[in-house]
């Protein structure tokens, strides 16, 4: 986001006063990030026990879509103007949001919550790997392509490839890693179309998130009935889905941003697996063989070797959750 350049004085510009520190401090709020963003896939799990996976996605995409209407309206912003931003915004949400949303939710009726959030930890890699094929100013170098290859191998461990896959249910682990790498083509389009464009990350966020649950209104209503009912636990797990890991998950992230820079936020990949597999385990009892651990470390280390710093010391490879004009992430 560009910002109007000072007026000149004929006085000396005094030392610019230190920005005030954030509350809470930024460790706890990433803790809390990693926490809710950790907790999401165990939510898809009980939210798919009482509704159809569409339906899952839309109500996440529309608690979530409150939230940021809510803080748009608090902070007096305006959603962005322009046919053309709104239809590169459309397609944002469409492989940021709705796709993904459906995807990891359609697979949690076949695979743990568990093997869920190891295979969103893949965006990194997917990232990279469409980056390298998308963006010219991406190169390859060993570093990168080995980190590649690491995950990946990772990914089999994870999935017991040398057992022929057994126990793991092939089409739920598919479309889990169809939702991650949704991520990295979303962060593709993104940086092509949207980066610099001068709108405030919260108008585009909140912009992407309603016309992602527009997407999912119209894909619900086309191809799943009515609820028949409205148990409790499902519903809570669907409201706290969006309120929290979709609409704060947002806000909390972008403030992460904003106070110690995107490397250092984007941390939190690596920390979500790991909250994801203890959540599965302790509360679903979802069964934990010691490859899913191991495979689970070998995904993170390859996805953090993989990781480039381009000019200007943005990180590459990085997948999107939500769409500031000058750093981009992604949603799991």
């Amino acid at each position: 986001m560009t910002t109007a350049p000072a007026a000149a004085t004929d006085q000396a510009t005094p030392a610019a006063a230190a920005p005030p520190r954030s509350f809470p401090d930024w460790r706890v709020r990433f803790a809390a990030l990693s926490v809710v963003w950790g907790f999401s896939f165990l939510l898809i799990k009980v939210g798919t026990d009482g509704f159809a996976p569409l339906q899952v996605a839309l109500g996440r995409m529309a608690f979530g879509s409150a939230v940021l209407v809510a803080a748009l309206v608090v902070r007096r912003e305006r959603l962005p103007r322009g046919v053309r931003t709104w239809g590169h915004m459309a397609v944002a949400a469409f492989f940021i949001n709705a796709l993904p949303f459906s995807l990891f939710a359609y697979a949690e009726l076949h695979i743990s919550s568990s093997l869920a959030g190891i295979c969103n930890a893949t965006s990194p890699l997917w990232a990279m790997l469409l980056a390298l094929v998308a963006l010219r100013e991406d190169r390859p170098t060993r570093r990168r392509v080995a980190g590649l290859g690491l995950g990946f191998a990772g990914v089999l461990t994870v999935l017991g490839a040398w057992q022929g896959f057994t126990g793991q249910d092939p089409l739920g682990t598919v479309l889990a890693l169809l939702a991650s790498a949704c991520y990295a083509v979303g962060w593709i389009y993104v940086r092509r179309t949207l980066a610099g464009s001068g709108h405030s990350h919260l108008s585009l966020a909140g912009t992407q998130l309603l016309l992602g649950t527009a997407q999912l209104v119209v894909a619900t209503a086309l191809f799943t009935s009515a609820p028949a009912a409205f148990p409790t636990g499902p519903l809570l797990a669907v409201v706290t889905l969006g309120v929290l890991g979709t609409g704060l998950a947002m806000l909390l992230q972008h403030g992460l941003v904003a106070d110690v820079g995107p490397t250092t936020a984007h941390t939190v990949t690596y920390v979500i697996p790991v909250i994801a597999t203890a959540a599965g385990v302790a509360l679903l009892g979802e069964e934990l063989t010691w490859n899913t651990p191991v495979g689970a470390a070998v995904v993170l280390a390859g996805a953090a070797l993989s990781r480039g710093r381009p000019r200007g010391g943005r990180t590459q490879g990085q997948p999107v959750r939500a769409l500031p004009a000058d750093s981009v992430r992604r949603f799991p």
